[in-house]
């Protein structure tokens, strides 16, 4: 009977203190949602959310496009007299009436089953009932609610999204960043929308922000000493906005401050070219007007041929408008070692981007979340390119706010590339220095792009 009693107690023991651990396994569901109006860079209204789960939350902010394509995602605005119509109340009443009560009670870790429902609740093909900015804050900040629960940092949980698995090393990306403004960013007479300067001959992500700050600086002197104190005045992603007429002169200019700052053009930097060439596309003549210019889609090909064999341009976004599919292929059969890099052609959709890939339209994905509205299709988008061999930039856009999300999906993809702005301006300096604390906290499991394809070794 002693035996007996002892192998009972044992038993009662075991089974107590495993209803005990099952009592003490987290509670992962929703509890609350909170929505509201923020500012963002631009002073015009964007969605913050809260997500929680009892006491814990987390919070994402949606940025805001300038030069838009037209199969984005519909970012809901109110019209009327508010904020010159750029109000976002509707989108805010929709995160709060419609989402939240359908999203609360569902478990915050199952990311993909939640960007479902939403997708279901809106019910259209571009979320222009409920608005991408409404679901899009819902969805970023569940993730980063999920991460905090889980005791993971955002960058590892959204490779785990992305890629089913875990890693412990991890690629931090190239900044590809605007030090020039012109087309809709800036106001001027200067076609071409960004140029960008890409610290290649960095050896680690510290020393790429240096020496992007470095030239920076120095192109600011340039430029100031050049077209007077005004010109030294920046555009929406922090890049200067000189009295610039020509694609050319920018160029000239940037090269200037690279080699003041000490370093070597071609080498320790590249350059690179947002076009947003639907901006300056009029398509009543099938033209393109660039630098005085009036060019037929085969002469801008040759144009964009010329830049890059003048200079040394290794990365050329939206060279033509956001449905020339013809077009773009033949640039990209046309160059070796260029990204040709689709953002308006592809606004981060899978139907579109298939269509790209299948005609050899481009060669590189601007992903940005806003584009498409959740964050696992921004991932499904990164994964079809993963597959295809096609790069992917993660991008922010030019209203922004001081959510820093972008960073760590950067990080966690680890695709190289990570395009968001100049070093100037908070809104745009919350990225990079979130990057600097990711590649601090990695340590030896950080590492720096070797060349455009060290992507490859990090799938």
């Amino acid at each position: 009977m002693h035996k007996q009693r002892s192998y009972l107690d044992i038993l009662y023991n075991y089974v107590s203190n495993s209803f005990s651990e099952v009592r003490k396994l987290p509670d992962f569901k929703i509890t609350n949602i909170k929505s509201r109006w923020i500012l963002d860079s631009r002073g015009n209204p964007t969605v913050e959310t809260d997500v929680f789960v009892g006491k814990q939350m987390a919070r994402a902010a949606v940025p805001s496009g300038a030069s838009t394509g037209e199969a984005e995602a519909v970012e809901l605005r109110d019209g009327g007299k508010d904020f010159l119509g750029k109000g976002v109340q509707k989108a805010v009443a929709n995160v709060k009436n419609i989402i939240a009560p359908k999203i609360i009670g569902m478990d915050v870790t199952h990311q993909a089953d939640i960007d479902k429902r939403m997708i279901e609740l809106d019910g259209t093909s571009n979320k222009a009932k409920l608005g991408a900015n409404a679901i899009l804050s819902v969805s970023l900040a569940t993730a980063q609610l999920a991460a905090l629960l889980q005791n993971k940092p955002m960058y590892q949980y959204v490779y785990e999204l992305a890629r089913k698995k875990t890693r412990s090393n991890y690629l931090l990306p190239i900044p590809m960043s605007n030090v020039v403004n012109g087309g809709k960013h800036a106001g001027s007479q200067l076609a071409v929308q960004e140029f960008m300067i890409l610290p290649v001959g960095a050896k680690t992500f510290p020393e790429a922000v240096k020496m992007i700050v470095e030239v920076y600086h120095n192109l600011k002197s340039i430029i100031g000493e050049k077209y007077g104190k005004s010109s030294v005045n920046v555009g929406d992603e922090g890049g200067f906005a000189p009295s610039i007429s020509a694609t050319n002169e920018a160029l000239d200019v940037i090269i200037s401050g690279i080699e003041k700052a000490n370093y070597t053009p071609g080498l320790d930097f590249v350059l690179g070219i947002d076009a947003a060439a639907s901006e300056f596309y009029k398509e009543e003549d099938q033209i393109y007007k660039i630098d005085g210019r009036n060019l037929e889609p085969e002469e801008l090909v040759q144009y964009w041929l010329d830049l890059i064999e003048e200079y040394p341009i290794k990365t050329i976004e939206d060279p033509f408008e956001e449905d020339a599919f013809d077009s773009f292929a033949l640039l990209t059969k046309k160059v070796r070692d260029v990204n040709i890099v689709t953002d308006d052609l592809t606004v981060t959709n899978v139907k579109r981007l298939q269509k790209a890939i299948d005609l050899k339209a481009g060669n590189t994905l601007l992903l940005k979340v806003n584009q498409i509205g959740t964050l696992t299709e921004a991932l499904d988008a990164a994964n079809l390119s993963a597959k295809n061999d096609f790069k992917v930039v993660v991008s922010h856009r030019s209203g922004e706010t001081c959510d820093n999300t972008i960073a760590d999906i950067a990080a966690g993809l680890s695709t190289g590339f990570i395009k968001t702005g100049a070093p100037c301006r908070s809104d745009r300096n919350s990225k990079y220095n979130q990057l600097l604390r990711i590649w601090e906290e990695l340590g030896a499991k950080a590492a720096y792009p070797k060349n455009f394809e060290s992507w490859k070794e990090y799938l």
